[in-house]
């Protein structure tokens, strides 16, 4: 019970789902939460996904794949989006740590997060788009859930880069035992998926290779300019590995 209490919490945390009265609230909980943030991730692969679905019975791909976009948006108040356009504002005008810090605190957005925001979407629809039809629904019911756990990855290795802001009553640290629950929530339903043949193994394995190199990268940029992570900086190695996983599906010919 404890267990579910903690999904309704991180699921309310990153969501715009109500939560049963029942779940109640301790401030506690939100650090123990962290492990059920890919968890929630299937949650908004499946409404994207059935959006999509449903959208291309009466539209043109390119349509569905719109509406399904706004839809996970939507469903997640652009928690995701908002980090990732703080990150390009701050690490795009920031020389120094402490600037960069107080660049991405600010509510506004700059030039470097709208254009970074722009542009990140953009890249998302088009790769979405360049599917084969087929594949566009396993493909968000995977790339959700796995980009989420990129984040998760970023809270159990690195550490947190300011007294405050809106990750840390979230998490500061992430066990093992934790990142290795969060870990299982993702890769026993992918798992599943990859044995229905919803993916090509191939393609699904090049994918992994493209998020997990996507999410070192930003990852190594981070301690190199700020010496840790903040909450924005979760939403940014979500969005991006989001979208390396997508490029990484279109990188062999069968998917071409």
């Amino acid at each position: 019970m404890h267990q579910l209490r903690l999904f309704f919490i991180a699921l309310q945390f990153f969501t715009r789902i109500p939560i049963p009265r029942w779940v109640g609230f301790d401030p506690a909980w939100l650090h123990q939460a962290s492990r059920y943030f890919p968890a929630v991730g299937w949650i908004v692969a499946l409404v994207t996904a059935a959006v999509y679905a449903l959208a291309s019975l009466l539209w043109p791909p390119a349509v569905a794949v719109v509406l399904a976009t706004v839809a996970g948006i939507w469903l997640t108040g652009a928690f995701h989006e908002d980090g990732f356009a703080d990150v390009c504002d701050g690490f795009g005008g920031g020389m120094t740590p402490e600037r960069v810090l107080e660049i991405m605190k600010d509510s506004r957005v700059g030039a470097y997060g709208a254009i970074g925001i722009v542009l990140m979407l953009i890249f998302k629809i088009t790769l979405l788009v360049s599917l084969p039809v087929l594949y566009v629904v396993p493909a968000l019911l995977i790339a959700h859930p796995l980009s989420r756990l990129a984040s998760c990855t970023l809270i159990w290795r690195l550490d947190y880069a300011r007294l405050e802001g809106k990750a840390k009553p979230l998490a500061q640290h992430m066990s093992t035992a934790e990142w290795l629950i969060a870990l299982l929530t993702v890769m026993l339903p992918i798992a599943g998926l990859l044995y229905l043949g919803l993916i090509p193994l191939a393609n699904f394995l090049i994918a992994m290779v493209f998020l997990i190199l996507a999410s070192w990268w930003l990852a190594r940029l981070f301690v190199r300019r700020i010496g840790g992570y903040t909450g924005d900086c979760l939403g940014a190695i979500q969005q991006l590995s989001e979208v390396a996983f997508y490029l990484g599906l279109l990188a062999l010919p069968r998917f071409s």
